[in-house]
């Protein structure tokens, strides 16, 4: 009986070559079922368009839990949808849901999928005839590119899988989809042998080969898989092993990181930078590094996306404020809020912890700790903070669309954003900013933008330096200077190195914790930066906090939603169909 292919989206760009090929083209198509595997192993065009799919298996973030962002699983959002994935699952210790299973089952079921898909194109590459209208050189220039992106692919979907499930069995055999698919592979690898001796050593072997920095980036090619996204992928990879969490498994130390990243600098930097656009303000400039490209706006700052196209009203409705006719979606906690810095660079309050947050006494309702230094005011908490701030979060009094009285947002009870009876009003006081074009709004709701979904940006190398340094001889000039690069990018007028709390490497641990979770709030990073830091339980059991803000304005604080987060919530459960159809040893705890 012949096998169909499964997951091959073979109705687009028939016939055309690599020269023209972007992932945008083939992004979120609809798969054929109905091709045999001798039909697409037996014509270049069929084959260079099941590789082509493989760019579909690169996730994009917005709601992909069902209906809410992952890191609505954290201490940065709550979602305000009863049914929400992570409010019904991870929230409340229950991985096992079906809110989470977008997140728990789809991971483990579409990660092997796609890294199935890239051992077929590994094995059969070599057998499949040329395109006639091809020279062999032409043709073995595809076949090198091609093969350096499946195993790109193939290392990323393991990476994923690491992060939620540790180090799973290593399959690089082509397995028959109509049985157990990891039937045969039920040895758990070690850490290093995963990480280290496959994952990493398969980006440094496919690297060479891929498209360079001027061929990737060409807009006929808009997303494809780059020799810079394997160094910086690397370059992550290298600080999560060194963290508290995987260093003595994986052997690789602060230095190794350090020099990856700087590795990056000197063979890319000359390519990237971070975005800023002439006469904008640090917000803008802060919101646009994740909705400009390089093909629509100059942005230098991506490394690895996914290249969607664009997006409408429909698309931003469900993460936005019910007064602007949205369903409140993700919305974030004030435990975010209080990370941001005032916009001189000094510190509001007084202490911050590993997690990056300010250390809450008590319940932590009644807020942290003041810096009176600062300036900060608890009853005027959003005045001359950090820019980042603005252009993350939708606060009180902040102008913001075009559907409700003034186009400000007004928490206030029975207010546009507030409603009485509307169960999907924000449930901390505050609705998202980050990812939401603001064009779309515009004319009735009619826009259109751009959203891709960043994966890497090189704001991301300069922070890795900056932790992995500082790990090393702590608080120093490139310390400074990194941090620096992102903050001021931003709008911060002040300078690390004149903060006197920061002088020893403890304190600039915690402070650098706090900067990469503002710097990436949304992004899919705080699940897992405190995972590998080891504070996962105190981040992530920790209430989410909230605010009211009372008829005349004035502000209290709240306590919007308790978590559960348990040692053993380190790492997800492997789904419990796979652990009985296949004996596979499951995480401690579950």
């Amino acid at each position: 009986m012949k096998k169909s292919i499964r997951y091959i989206a073979v109705s687009v760009l028939a016939g055309a070559s690599l020269s023209l090929a972007s992932c945008s083209d083939f992004l979120d198509k609809q798969p054929s079922n109905e091709l045999t595997e001798e039909k697409v192993f037996a014509d270049w065009n069929m084959f260079e368009q099941f590789h082509y799919d493989t760019y579909n298996f690169l996730r994009h973030g917005a709601l992909r839990v069902n209906e809410s962002w992952l890191d609505a699983a954290t201490d940065l959002a709550e979602t305000s949808f009863a049914t929400g994935g992570t409010r019904t699952s991870f929230n409340i210790g229950n991985y096992y849901a079906n809110g989470g299973s977008s997140e728990l089952i789809d991971t483990w079921e579409s990660r092997y999928r796609g890294i199935r898909k890239c051992n077929q194109v590994l094995a059969k590459i070599n057998t499949v005839p040329k395109n006639p209208r091809n020279t062999d050189e032409q043709h073995a220039g595809y076949v090198k590119i091609f093969t350096a992106e499946a195993r790109f692919f193939r290392a990323y979907f393991y990476w994923e899988m690491f992060l939620r499930f540790g180090p799973i069995p290593v399959i690089t055999d082509v397995l028959d989809p109509e049985e157990d698919m990891i039937t045969p592979y039920t040895k758990r690898p070690t850490t290093r042998e995963y990480v280290v001796d496959f994952i990493l050593k398969e980006l440094a072997e496919c690297e060479p080969d891929l498209l360079d920095y001027s061929t990737a980036w060409a807009s006929a090619r808009a997303g494809r898989l780059s020799q810079p996204a394997a160094s910086a992928l690397a370059a992550r990879i290298r600080l999560y092993m060194a963290s508290p969490r995987y260093a003595a498994e994986s052997g690789i130390t602060w230095e190794d990181a350090a020099e990856a990243s700087r590795d990056f600098i000197t063979r890319y930097g000359s390519d990237f930078s971070l975005f800023s656009a002439e006469n904008a303000s640090g917000t803008d400039n802060y919101v646009n590094a994740l909705l400009f490209t390089i093909y629509s706006g100059n942005n230098r700052e991506t490394i690895f996306f996914r290249n969607d196209g664009d997006i409408n009203w429909s698309n931003i409705a469900a993460d936005t404020p019910v007064g602007e006719g949205g369903r409140g979606g993700n919305c974030p906690s004030q435990n975010l809020v209080d990370m941001y810095d005032m916009i001189d660079g000094s510190s509001p309050f007084v202490e911050y912890d590993l997690t990056g947050a300010p250390v809450y006494p008590g319940t932590g309702a009644e807020g942290p700790a003041v810096n009176a230094a600062s300036g900060y005011s608890e009853s005027d908490m959003w005045s001359d903070r950090d820019p980042r701030l603005a252009g993350t979060v939708l606060y009180q009094g902040q102008p913001w669309g075009t559907m409700r009285v003034n186009s400000t947002i007004d928490v206030r009870p029975g207010m546009a954003d507030n409603p009485i009876g509307n169960a999907n009003a924000t449930p901390t006081g505050y609705y998202m900013r980050k990812y939401i074009p603001a064009t779309i709004l515009s004319s009735n709701h009619g826009g259109t933008s751009r959203r891709p979904w960043t994966i890497i940006r090189y704001a991301e190398i300069l922070l890795n330096i900056a932790e992995a340094v500082n790990e090393i001889d702590g608080p120093c000039q490139e310390v400074y200077d990194m941090l620096d690069a992102v903050r001021h990018r931003a709008g911060i007028t002040g300078n690390v190195a004149d903060r006197t709390d920061l002088r020893d490497k403890d304190a600039m641990r915690n402070f650098i914790h706090k900067e990469r979770t503002v710097e990436f709030a949304f992004e899919e990073h705080r699940p897992w930066d405190v995972r590998r830091w080891n504070v996962a339980v105190e981040a992530l059991s920790r209430p989410i906090y909230g605010i009211n803000v009372a008829a005349d304005g004035t502000i209290s604080r709240k306590v919007a939603q308790t978590r559960v987060f348990e040692p053993r919530m380190y790492l997800y459960p492997i789904p419990e169909e796979e652990v009985w159809k296949t004996g596979l040893e499951n995480n401690p705890g579950w």
